[in-house]
Formats: structure tokens, C-alpha cells, sequence
């Protein structure tokens, strides 16, 4: 039924979404959009508008789960700044509609479901993918998609260490102040990536930041930063070399720079992996090469609102 939508704040997102109850909902998601079956979802590429005044770009990212009864969109802007600058990289909005009357249902703070269903969808690459034992997490890069890939990587799992690595070693250590545990500082990438078993790469680079004669084999990287077709994070002799994931064959091959301009081959979606209908190439080198999709916010989002209601009923 029609009515006023809700507004829900970041404040309240923060309250209402954690990890245990997102990640099997992403992992459903994800199966269902590698089954390509239309009652399960229909997700476009994202369409993308460039902000050139502003060296950025808007993104509108709609998807609707019919079965679900799910319908909704997320409005996402995006920057290409500077490593020093104190602007925010990425902002975004994400409304949730009635799929039979059309109405908005409610608009979002669309920050904390953005770094949290990409980072949980990591973890789940991670899950799926890396060795047995792994002992060492490696992170590049210190903005919020740091954080929030710290956070869920050490709730899910038990590594020994987590090392941080950053252009700016001031952000290193601020990073260091900021979450619940202990990492340690590296003064350089390569330092911080040999001998790591899982590699993050959360960074704002357009150039490749992380180097395969680096990794170590069996190692697995999680690739999220360099969203646009001419930017990279990763060189070419590593995405040669791994056996190379992503979350939407689609949208990576007009979207990721990493793999576009290094001609490599995509193996599997991760939904094939979940779906049983391509292996997980646990004993090799892999990458999972994140952009993000439609259908992650709206699950995120139906989940936030559900929560939001319940929440709502009890005061």
C-alpha cells in the first residue's frame, strides 16, 4: 500500500545491519543472479553518468527480485581524488520500492550498506576461495572500505596477523587507532603483500598498486578499488596468471580496468561457485575482482527496512 516513505540514517543503518544476517541473504543473492532466471533477478549493468567538473561519476544501480517482492535502486557518486584530499570518495543513497504500486518505501543512508555489502561479499570470496590455514591478511588501502573489510574478515575468520599498507603512512596509523584489534604497519606493498595468504586491495589507485611477482602462489586477492574500464589496481602478470573471479561477468567486462586492459579470462562468477556449477580453485592463485551490484543493496536494503520495522513495533 501507498504511504509517506521512511527515512532511515546512517546512524540507524549502523544499528540495524550486521554481518550474520547480511552475509547468508548476499550469498542467496548471489546464487540467484548466476542462475540468470528473471523471477529471481533482473539486474542491468549499472548505467553511469560522468561528473567530469568534479572528476567523478553518478551511478544508478537498479534491481528487481520478483519473487522477493524486491524492487530497488541505489544512487552512488564516486570521485577519483587525491590521496591527501578530505572529500569523500564515494557517497550514496539507496531507495527500496513497492513493486506493485511503485511507491517509494523508503530512501536510505546508502554509505554503511555500500562498504558492508562489499566487504561482506570479500569475506565470502574469501570463504569460498582461500586456502585452509590461511594465516595472514593484507590490507591496501585505509579508507572506509578498509575498515570495513578489517571488520568483517576478522569476525569471519582467525588470522594470525593483518598487516596495513597505505601511500600515507599517517592514514596507517590512524587506521591502526580506529579498529578493535591489532595490525601492523608496513612501510611499503610489497612488504605488506609477500608471504600473505588473503590480499585486499581497497585503494583509490588508477595504476597497478599490487604485483604478482609479489604473491605468493595459492594466495587470494580480493580486488574491490579501480571501478572504471581504464583504471587498475592489479598488473597484468597477476591477473595472467590467477584464476580470476567476479561477482557479474557482465559488468565486469565493461566496468573493470584489472581485467579489460590485462585480456584476462574470467573463470567464474562467485554465484557459480555457491551454485555447485564451477569449482573453487582453492589450490591455486585466485582473484576475485569485486564491482559491486544492484542486487547486494537491495537484499542489504530489504534487510534494513525489515529490521527497521520490527525495531519500529516493539517501541
Amino acid at each position: 500500500m501507498t504511504g509517506p516513505p521512511v527515512i532511515i540514517w546512517k546512524h540507524d543503518v549502523e544499528r540495524l545491519l550486521h554481518y550474520r544476517e547480511l552475509i547468508p541473504r548476499l550469498e542467496d543473492a548471489l546464487m540467484k543472479f548466476s542462475k540468470r532466471e528473471r523471477a529471481d533477478v533482473i539486474q542491468p549493468v549499472r548505467i553511469t553518468m560522468p561528473l567530469q567538473q568534479h572528476n567523478g561519476f553518478m551511478a544508478l544501480m537498479p534491481a528487481y527480485m520478483e519473487n522477493d517482492e524486491i524492487l530497488c535502486s541505489k544512487f552512488v557518486c564516486f570521485y577519483k581524488r587525491e590521496e591527501a584530499s578530505t572529500l569523500p570518495g564515494v557517497q550514496a543513497t539507496v531507495v527500496l520500492l513497492d513493486p506493485e504500486y511503485g511507491n517509494v518505501k523508503a530512501v536510505m543512508d546508502g554509505e554503511v550498506i555500500t562498504g558492508m555489502r562489499t566487504a561482506a561479499v570479500s569475506a565470502i570470496s574469501a570463504k569460498l576461495l582461500m586456502r585452509p590455514g590461511a594465516e595472514v591478511l593484507t590490507i591496501l588501502g585505509t579508507g572506509k572500505q578498509a575498515r570495513s573489510h578489517y571488520n568483517v574478515f576478522t569476525e569471519m575468520f582467525s588470522f594470525k596477523e593483518v598487516r596495513v599498507w597505505s601511500h600515507r603512512k599517517q592514514n596507517v596509523e590512524k587506521f591502526g587507532q580506529s579498529v578493535s584489534g591489532p595490525v601492523t604497519i608496513c612501510d611499503s606493498a610489497e612488504e605488506a603483500v609477500r608471504g600473505a595468504d588473503v590480499i585486499v586491495t581497497v585503494t583509490r589507485c588508477i595504476e597497478p598498486v599490487l604485483f604478482g611477482q609479489w604473491v605468493k602462489p595459492g594466495a587470494h586477492v580480493a580486488a574491490v578499488g579501480a571501478c572504471r574500464p581504464t583504471w587498475r589496481e592489479l598488473d597484468d602478470v597477476l591477473m595472467k596468471e590467477a584464476v580470476v573471479y567476479v561477482d557479474s561477468r557482465e559488468g565486469a567486462m565493461v566496468e573493470s580496468g584489472d581485467i579489460i586492459l590485462s585480456g584476462a579470462e574470467v573463470f567464474a562468477e562467485l554465484g557459480d561457485v555457491i551454485n555447485g556449477t564451477k569449482p573453487a580453485h582453492r589450490e591455486k592463485t585466485t582473484v576475485f575482482k569485486s564491482l559491486g551490484m544492484a542486487v547486494e543493496d537491495a537484499v542489504s536494503a530489504k534487510l534494513v527496512f525489515d529490521q527497521w520495522k520490527a525495531s519500529a513495533s516493539q517501541t
